[in-house]
């Protein structure tokens, strides 16, 4: 039964793959993730692990945080996640998770935030055209018509708009683990995973790689 961890995006570089071949790598530091609460179905109505992430300053946290970090014997950390799982759990509150969870070659899936954007016109959020550029016109980078007046007499549903960009919740799926770095807790991941540099991310093992290798 595979696991996730939290972690932290540091950044991108550039290795030698086994081929010899330069790729982009995502570097991520992934845990020590301790396990701060275990639910199961009999209790809980399903079964579920709750770990933490990055130590935090026992004074930023409220006493019911730390009160319930110290029934596990948890320090406090600053960020809490909880995974579902589809049988009950082998795992112990107290005990600790970390990148030894993944190896190299395995095919995984990152959970992150991308970059937020701000209010931003149709143009950069949905990469329309955008009206001509010269001749007298004064709408070079509006919407334009989004509607008639008389049929239908309204806005439909779906249509393009400027509004706020970006800081949404996004999954890359089927990355590859190129190499594990146990005594750091780092993770080099092929290719890029949403989100900035220091944002707290989701790595689990891959939900469609299976499916997408029986159907190649």
């Amino acid at each position: 039964m595979k696991l996730a961890l939290l972690g932290k995006k540091l950044g991108m570089t550039q290795i030698y793959d086994g081929d010899n071949q330069l790729v982009p790598v995502t570097v991520i530091e992934a845990g020590p993730c301790p396990v701060v609460q275990v639910k199961s179905e009999e209790l809980d109505g399903y079964n579920a692990i709750q770990i933490g992430f990055s130590p935090q300053k026992p004074t930023r946290l409220t006493k019911g945080e730390l009160g319930h970090l110290k029934k596990a014997k948890v320090d406090p950390v600053s960020q809490l996640r909880e995974i579902r799982l589809p049988s009950a759990p082998e795992q112990k509150a107290g005990d600790v998770l970390n990148v030894s969870l993944f190896s190299e070659g395995e095919r995984i899936d990152v959970v992150g935030t991308t970059k937020g954007k701000g209010f931003q016109g149709v143009v950069k959020r949905f990469r329309t055209k955008g009206g001509p550029a010269s001749h007298g016109s004064m709408t070079h980078r509006r919407i334009g018509s989004i509607g008639l007046c008389q049929t239908p007499g309204h806005v439909f549903k779906n249509q393009i708009m400027p509004g706020h960009m970006g800081s949404v919740r996004r999954t890359v799926q089927n990355l590859r683990v190129l190499k594990v770095d146990e005594g750091k807790n780092l993770l080099l991941i092929r290719g890029s995973i949403p989100g900035a540099n220091g944002e707290t991310v989701l790595i689990r093992a891959a939900k469609k790689a299976r499916r997408k290798a029986q159907a190649a």
